[in-house]
């Protein structure tokens, strides 16, 4: 290696883990309010930590048997007569990488455990300084996520290339191969990590929401609710520890399949020929170092200021300085002249107009999803209009607004796809999928804000402070509904760019070069692919549901046995429906875990590399497609119901929280809970899993079937 760009991606890692550790100490130091809020604070921390301690004492056997596997697989060095370049070392990639995701988890949720309480504080003095302390608390989760996964891959790239300099021409080849084990033990925590968390919150929040709210008539999060810390804690192991994990493995995914295509490409340079493969972590850690930039822009005035705005500003500049900025990197780290992957030629002009286009497909994508899920826009309010009839017409305008918005993401996706592909091949692809997902710092700090503002929420309204705290907090806490769907909507964009650049490494490596479905077994397998995402998400959300019905009898049982509860004279047994949720989650999330890793196995194995890539064409297709319509129909449902907490007119009558349409806005709103929290963003974790084990397994099930 004779430059020092390979050394500047883990730098660009380092330096925001760094500019991490600042914020999250200055979120340390704010105030967190009086005795009592501080006490409620710390039963939701304890109640998420035990969470993770359990969780991780399941995976970490996991990991291990995994772990042993792979380390036993990179023994084998011959396959049906064709040598393969698979290393033991992929087990300690697998083992890294698992650790890693879950410490992004864990970073995140530390961090917010701690902001939740002090946005709260800071909500009893403006909207402007309880923004402030919960992005901050969000931007820590960001930065962190995105800093571990550059500095993961880069600095693993380096280590892997100096470990095996002895192989010579396979020396590229190998790393790259090992490499895969750290995103595939990225992906594996990320998935278990996130139907976990997503079983977790739903089943608390589905309990707290039909025997509080609707049975009860309480407010929601009222301390006299026995749910309301584990519905708290729910949104902490969920929406924040889960979505950390999540992205923290898509971004590695996408990175990767950028790589594994780079290496691919025939080129003339100064780096040994692999400029196409540092590219995409140097344009991630340019993406990682803008969005902090993007960061400082985030802000607002008063009381009535946009909190939706000043988000899309940052949002804006972070993706509008990375693009600007990628493109000096591409002109300089590409050599000039043309590059060839495959039957494709391009150069690298026809590179950077790939990555522009991929920004452009998650400024749509986001786009799209702001219109189905924010309040006050058409869709939304059809939702509400329809909860004036009833709780069977709210449901079926959720599942209609749904559908509809999957047209806008998928038509994108199409164009984009071939776009890229026209500019720069399958390469173009992969390009496209880093540039959607470079700004990932800045679309997760934007995420992981809603839910410390959630429980800002909760915690004001249990230590019953001034209605004005809890209307900033909700403030808050609508627009996180909002850009929560919009981080699952590029989350799903990014799975279905990566899984197709990952399809494409698949193929090469497999030794076959086309998929044809004129073949019964490959129909077959399209079939069955298609299948699995309806299976997985039945499963999360039957899982969802018989948590759900203990959580309920739980809280009528208190209710019922505990009739000071109600007076504020005898406290609930909170720890009784935090402890039915940590065994439901923990229970349930096997089974649609083992799914996305066996399945390929035993096609691939069984069937060959022909029919596992007809399987993963059908996962692709309908799990985009499930994904979408389940993120975006929950987000709509959950805002329709928040819509009816400040009030809203219909056909000339105003209706507030406790009337008939609001209780039925409460039942779509718990209909969509695990649409949009447990098996809608599983989704891209399942599609992209399934890809990088089908990479992984591709050089031993090459010949079979043929």
């Amino acid at each position: 290696m004779n430059s020092y760009v390979i050394y500047l991606v883990p730098a660009l890692g380092i330096i925001g883990l760094l500019i991490m550790a600042v914020k999250a100490a200055w979120v340390t130091k704010q105030d967190a309010g009086d005795e009592n809020m501080r006490e409620l604070a710390s039963h939701i921390a304890a109640g998420a930590m035990a969470f993770l301690k359990a969780e991780w004492k399941i995976l970490s056997i996991f990991v291990l048997i995994t772990a042993a596997l792979l380390a036993y697989s990179g023994t084998v060095h011959e396959v049906k007569g064709r040598e393969i370049h698979s290393h033991w070392i992929i087990s300690i990639a697998f083992i890294v990488g698992a650790v890693f995701s879950a410490t992004a988890g864990y970073i995140g949720m530390k961090v917010a455990t701690k902001a939740n309480v002090r946005t709260t504080h800071a909500a009893r003095t403006s909207l402007k300084q309880a923004l402030k302390v919960s992005f901050t608390g969000g931007s820590v989760m960001g930065i962190g996520v995105a800093g571990l996964a550059v500095l993961g891959l880069g600095g693993l790239f380096i280590v892997f290339l100096a470990m095996f300099d002895h192989l010579g021409a396979n020396q590229i080849r190998t790393s790259i191969e090992v490499l895969t084990g750290f995103s595939l033990g990225a992906e594996s925590i990320a998935l278990f990590a996130r139907v976990g968390g997503g079983i977790y919150t739903k089943a608390a929040d589905v309990g707290a929401d039909l025997v509080g709210k609707v049975e009860a008539g309480i407010p929601e999060d009222d301390v006299r609710n026995p749910a309301t810390i584990a519905d708290n804690v729910g949104d902490n192991v969920g929406d924040v520890a889960g979505m950390g994990a999540d992205l923290f493995g898509s971004y590695v995914a996408t990175i990767l399949a950028s790589m594994v295509l780079g290496q691919e490409i025939i080129v003339s340079d100064n780096l040994n020929g692999m400029s196409p493969i540092l590219l995409p972590m140097v344009i991630s850690g340019l993406g990682l170092i803008f969005s902090i930039v993007g960061m400082l822009f985030i802000r607002i005035k008063d009381e009535d200021s946009s909190v939706q705005t000043a988000l899309n500003i940052g949002n804006w500049t972070a993706m509008l300085l990375t693009v600007v900025a990628s493109y000096f990197a591409i002109m300089w780290i590409l050599p000039d002249g043309d590059l060839v992957l495959r039957a494709a030629t391009f150069d690298k002009n026809g590179v950077f107009m790939a990555m522009v286009i991929g920004t452009i497909v998650g400024a749509i994508m986001s786009y799209s999803t702001e219109y189905y899920t924010a309040m006050g826009k058409k869709p939304v309010n059809s939702i509400v209009r329809q909860s004036s009839t009833g709780h069977a017409t709210n449901i079926i305008a959720g599942l209609a607004v749904g559908m509809k918005s999957t047209v806008i993401p998928i038509i994108t996706l199409a164009v984009g796809i071939v776009a890229s592909y026209y500019f720069a091949g399958l390469y173009g692809v992969a390009i496209a999928a880093t540039g959607l997902m470079a700004t990932t710092a800045m679309q997760l700090a934007i995420d992981a804000f809603g839910p410390i503002a959630d429980n800002a929420g909760g915690i004001a309204e249990m230590s019953q402070l001034p209605p004005e705290v809890r209307e900033r907090t909700d403030n808050l806490d609508a627009v996180g509904n909002t850009t929560a769907a919009t981080g699952k909507g590029f989350a799903i964009a990014s799975a279905a760019l990566t899984a197709l650049a990952l399809f494409a490494a698949f193929v090469g490596i497999a030794g076959i070069d086309r998929i044809d479905i004129y073949k019964a077994p490959v129909l077959a397998g399209l079939f069955i692919g298609g299948m699995i995402p309806f299976i997985f998400s039945a499963l999360c959300i039957q899982a969802v549901g018989r948590a759900a019905m203990d959580m309920v009898q739980e809280v009528r049982r208190q209710f019922r046995e505990i009739p000071g509860i109600m007076t504020y004279e005898a406290k609930p047994e909170y720890e009784k429906c935090v402890e039915i949720s940590t065994k439901a989650s923990l229970r349930e999330m096997i089974a649609p875990g083992a799914i996305a890793l066996i399945t390929p196995v035993v096609v691939g194995f069984t069937y060959g590399p022909e029919v596992l890539g007809g399987l993963l064409a059908g996962v692709t297709v309908c799990g985009v497609l499930m994904g979408i319509f389940q993120n975006n129909a929950g987000g709509a449902w959950d805002n329709a119901k928040k819509s009816f907490e400040k009030g809203v007119e219909i056909n000339g009558e105003m209706y507030y929280k406790g009337s008939e349409p609001h209780k039925a806005s409460v039942t779509g709103d718990t209909v969509g809970d695990p649409f949009k929290d447990t098996s809608g963003p599983s989704m891209n974790i399942l599609i992209k899993l399934m890809s990088i084990v089908a990479l992984v397994i591709a050089p031993y099930i090459y010949g079979i079937g043929s």
